[in-house]
């Protein structure tokens, strides 16, 4: 099995619903997206999928969230919009142009990640 990983950031507000502390009031981070693809077969080049073709679809998805109000996204009316569901929104949406993507990871500060992935 053949994992390659990109990386690409944004940057954004939101605050949580349903929670008890400074996070239920807006705030912002400067996340950080790894995406990851896994397969089995590569191209006649010898490549999993070009990196290029991976952090053009991914930035496509990342200019919608950035530098916007998570919270005010139709996509998240009335949800909770935690790194979890960025980072499942962020799954679904590059996996419509990009099936081999195995998992989104959110990264919203150094040391604290979210990740989804699909299990079989």
């Amino acid at each position: 099995m053949f994992e390659i990983k990109t990386q690409a950031f944004f940057s954004a507000a939101h605050h949580l619903l349903n929670y008890s502390g400074a996070c239920e009031n807006q705030h912002g981070h400067n996340w950080m997206v790894e995406v990851y693809v896994t397969g089995e077969e590569l191209d006649q080049s010898n490549i999993l999928i070009d990196f290029k073709l991976l952090k053009k679809e991914l930035n496509s998805v990342l200019e919608y969230l950035d530098h916007r109000d998570i919270n005010e996204l139709d996509e998240f009316k009335g949800e909770s919009p935690s790194s979890e569901m960025i980072a499942r929104f962020i799954y679904y949406k590059l996996k419509e142009k990009i099936v081999q993507v195995s998992k989104v990871s959110v990264w919203e500060t150094q040391s604290s990640c979210a990740s989804f992935y699909e299990t079989d």
